[in-house]
Parts: structure tokens; sequence; C-alpha cells
């Protein structure tokens, strides 16, 4: 199939909208569904992702990706029973790849919902299940076990959009796109990222931990999809706290730390034992445990809304509860597509419990950075690559 005739384009009132191919098949097949024109941009970039994750681990790997960002992305390393049940995944049981998207969609299941997901594997029965339950636009894979595309297929009605990935396709390295009638062409960013860009350290801490290591990567290699500026935390085999599309460095920093806090909030026993209702979906408990982690649960306190989904009234998260958790967030990995031009984004990556960092470099004051990572003791390797992303 050399072309697709899609719905319409970014917007309904986008019309005629197709992706075809210049020279050469399309390298996707369509198993289920039909995919619309988002869909393909996050499928595309998703499976690029995905496809350099296993190739830098060597494990199963998985994004969850929204408006061609990733929400998450992760490796498959065990999970946790805390872990398990923060991201509902407690009464399953999960195969390497299906842990690989439990965590991909656990790091932040609010931005998750309705996602499109890129699997670095077969997708097999264990996954299948998994993302059958979860609401989602579609999936892009290697290829599928008979059983999982069954499961698949009964997602939505049978409209579920299910893409298989042609894992021999290389696209040409000079690549094109039209903005405002005019075309743009560049070589494609085909940047090999390895611990070997780490090796630039340039504060007094010169010792970054393997895991330390595995992290940088994950991390650098979700910014490399993700659309610029972005900052991206990780932890344990997975992207905890993405901050995409800002203008300003720091924003993307606190943005990102925002969501990392949120993650390890989840973990604290006050929001692991929460009192919910029977039968309050995942989607509902996910916006609930946000609420309950903010400021804004004193108004649902007030005006009683709480009645909706505990059965009793559950005791706020003080502040000084919630700064006196995140005190104990160790081992956090920080990456950033571009370098960080003031010691603020040092100062707040070290409230998110960041011991490692790598960034580019080549700031005017990266003295001031590199004295402020000192300041804490985190290890920063200067890449001295960029991966900006639009």
């Amino acid at each position: 199939m050399k072309e697709m005739e899609l719905k319409y384009g970014c917007n309904p009132n986008q019309k005629p909208s197709r992706v075809f191919m210049k020279n050469g098949e399309l390298p996707i097949a369509v198993l289920c569904g039909k995919p619309g024109y988002i869909n393909l941009l996050d499928a595309f970039n998703s499976w690029q992702l995905v496809r350099e994750l296993k190739a830098a681990t060597g494990l199963a790997s998985a994004a969850s990706f929204k408006h061609v960002s990733p929400a998450g992305a992760a490796v498959a390393k065990p999970l946790s029973d805390v872990l398990k049940k923060i991201y509902f995944v407690d009464d399953l049981e999960l195969s390497p790849l299906a842990t690989a998207y439990a965590r991909a969609r656990g790091a932040d299941r609010m931005s998750s919902y309705g996602d499109f997901i890129a699997l670095s594997d077969i997708c097999d029965a264990s996954t299948a299940k998994l993302i059958h339950r979860e609401v989602s636009d579609g999936v892009i894979a290697p290829g599928y076990t008979d059983e999982a595309l069954d499961i698949l297929k009964t997602k939505r009605k049978g409209t579920y959009c299910v893409l298989q990935m042609d894992e021999g396709y290389t696209p040409a390295p000079v690549e094109q796109k039209d903005v405002f009638g005019v075309t743009f062409e560049q070589g494609r960013n085909e940047l090999k990222i390895d611990a070997a860009l780490l090796e630039n350290l340039v504060t007094k801490n010169k010792i970054i931990s393997d895991e330390e290591k595995t992290d940088l990567i994950i991390a650098l290699i979700a910014l490399k999809y993700t659309q610029s500026n972005s900052v991206c935390y990780a932890k344990d085999g997975q992207a905890i706290g993405i901050g995409a599309g800002q203008q300003s460095r720091i924003h993307c920093t606190r943005l990102a730390g925002n969501k990392a806090d949120v993650w390890y909030l989840r973990q604290h026993k006050k929001v692991l034992e929460l009192p919910f209702k029977p039968g309050i979906r995942r989607a509902d408990r996910d916006n609930t445990i946000d609420v309950y982690i903010s400021d804004d649960y004193m108004d649902v306190l007030a005006d009683g809304t709480w009645q909706n989904f505990f059965t009793h009234c559950p005791e706020p998260l003080s502040r000084e509860e919630k700064r006196a958790w995140l005190d104990t967030m160790t081992g956090v990995a920080l990456g950033s597509d571009a370098f960080f031009p003031f010691g603020d984004n040092i100062e707040r990556a070290h409230k998110s419990g960041v011991t490692a960092i790598a960034q580019p470099g080549g700031s005017i004051r990266d003295d001031n950075v590199i004295e402020t990572c000192d300041k804490y003791g985190i290890a920063m390797a200067f890449t001295g690559i960029r991966l900006f992303h639009h």
C-alpha cells in the first residue's frame, strides 16, 4: 500500500487528508480500526522511541504518547508491590512487555488517558489485556500473537486502531515537511544515545551509578522525541515526569518536576489507603488522587464533593507531610534537550530528588550551573549534543 486516506487532518476542517510514500510501500499494516492524522504522528514518533530504548538497554520497552510527545516511556524492570498498586495492575500477571507499558502509562496516568501506545516487541496476551481495559486510541508494535490480536480487536466494539510496524523499514536519510507552502529539508536525527555521552563529568561528583546511567539514557531518548523545549525526570527504568513544549527551560523543569512529585506522592501511605467507594473507575480515581494531593482538596472538603468518591472523609495530606515525604525521594536522573541557562533549574531539580543530570552544556553561565550542582552533590555530564524536536 503506497497511500492511505485519512478522515481529516489535525482538525475536522482540514480536508482532504492522506499519508503516502513517494517511493516504496507504507511501512505499516492496519490490522484493526482506522488511524487518524495525529494517531500516525504519535505512532511513528513513539515507535522510534521504543526501538531506540530497546537497542540501548536490551529490555522490552513501551511508550505512552499524546499529541506527539510522550506522557511516559519505560523499560521492563520488575514492579514493586507499591508501584503495582498505584498503576492499578496488582490484579494482573504481567509479562516483561506488559510491565514496560504499565510503567509508561503509570508515570502520568492523567496525561496518558486516551494515549497512543508503542511497543518494542511482539504484543502478547498479557500486554493486550492491560491495553484492553485502559482508555486508549491505538497501538503500534512489530507484531501481535493471535491471542493478543483477538483481544485488541474486541476493544471499542472492533474499531480500536492496531498497527503493525515493518521492523525492516529504514527511512531516507533526508526528510522533508511543508509549512505554509514552504518545504523544509534536513538530515534525519540519527544520533545514537548511549553511555558514552555521559563520560564528560564537569562537577566535583564524578560518580554516576549504573542505575542512574540507564535512567539518563531513558530520559535522553525520550527527549529526542518530545516537543521542545523539554526536560525529563527518570527513575527505576522509566520517565516519571516530562515537561514538553515550554518556551523557557525553568518552566519545563518545574512542570516535569511537579509531575515527578505527584508520581512519588501517589506512593505515600495516606494516598495508598484512600477509602474509595466500590466501583469507582480507574480514571476517576486518578483524577481524585490528583485533587487529594493538590491544595484544591481543601475546597473539596468544604463543598462536600468528597462524598461522591470516598466511604468516609480522608484526612488531608498537609504541606508539611508532602515536603517530608518528597525529601525522601532520591536517585532521580534528569535530562534536558538543551543547556540549562541558570542555576534555578538545578535548585528546582534538587527538590525532586535529582542526583544525576545530563545536558548539552554550552551556556555562558555553565559555571553557575556547575556550582549549583556542586552545592547539592549532584553529578552532571555535558553530552555536547542538543535534542530539539519540532
